[in-house]
């Protein structure tokens, strides 16, 4: 089991060229800070963006960079970049296994946040897990549904959260991440999407904005039914020592141990 202790349960994106909401944006609730060279960053800013993450990292601030996918013109310089600073970890856009394989070969060592968010990258997800430096997968909603010709809200996407979740605990990763909300701050919606993401065996999610980052933390974190619930199944656990036992009437077996442990874990991160 991978030690979910230290896996984070929000990502906040930050531009790459807003350097002045960098330090801000690190010293808020968010578990990780991914600055931004991709989407939230005009063709014309690109280097500008490219400088101001290098002088953070180079700074002694940490974080993942969302770098510009493989198939653009300036992942060559994105990567280069990365290979002669440090950072906390890369995230590859419209991630596959090639498009990771070539992140992982040009950045050694460093781990890799795959954002599956192509059909084609759905239908790889299992390779893509699997890939050398990788750490997670991240589910890039919004591109996939265009991607797939769907409307917001079709099961075609919890269709690809199943696989990304499958894919996951195959490679004996982390659960994945989930996509953005685009409501910056309706609290109702954000936390919906939350509950809904986990009951398909998400554990964190992507944050676009400060005011997200308390909502989604507090949705992934296990409840104090499900904490009572673990506790309660450890100690009579332990207490049995080794015979079967039954916690609130139920008996409770491998898989509901394994549970109860996971939970626990997951309420201390």
């Amino acid at each position: 089991m991978p030690d979910v202790t230290r896996i984070p349960k929000s990502y906040l994106f930050v531009p790459g060229n807003r350097p002045d909401r960098f330090a801000k944006a690190a010293a808020s609730e968010a578990d990780a800070l991914i600055l931004d060279l991709e989407d939230a960053v005009g063709p014309d800013d690109k280097g500008a963006a490219r400088t101001a993450v290098r002088h953070w990292l180079e700074s002694g601030g940490t974080a993942l960079v969302r770098v510009n996918g493989a198939d653009t013109p300036w992942f060559a310089d994105d990567v280069a970049m990365l290979a002669e600073v440090q950072t906390a970890g890369v995230m590859v856009p419209k991630s596959d296994a090639p498009s990771l394989s070539q992140a992982a070969k040009a950045l050694p060592g460093c781990g890799l946040v795959a954002l599956v968010e192509t059909v084609a990258g759905i239908a790889e997800a299992r390779s893509a897990a699997r890939t050398a430096g990788v750490r997670r997968l991240a589910f890039g909603n919004l591109d996939f549904g265009t991607d797939a010709r769907v409307p917001p809200g079709s099961p075609v996407l919890d269709a690809a959260r199943v696989e990304l979740v499958l894919a996951s605990r195959l490679a004996d990763l982390p659960p994945p991440v989930d996509g953005v909300t685009m409501a910056l701050k309706d609290e109702m919606e954000i936390a919906a999407d939350v509950a809904h993401a986990r009951s398909c065996g998400f554990a964190a999610k992507l944050c676009i904005h400060p005011a997200q980052v308390a909502i989604v933390n507090r949705g992934f974190t296990p409840t104090e039914d499900e904490r009572g619930w673990a506790s309660r199944v450890l100690t009579a656990l332990a207490a049995a020592k080794g015979s079967v036992v039954q916690v609130d009437g139920k008996m409770v077996d491998a898989p509901l141990i394994e549970r109860a442990e996971w939970i626990l874990a997951h309420a201390a991160s």
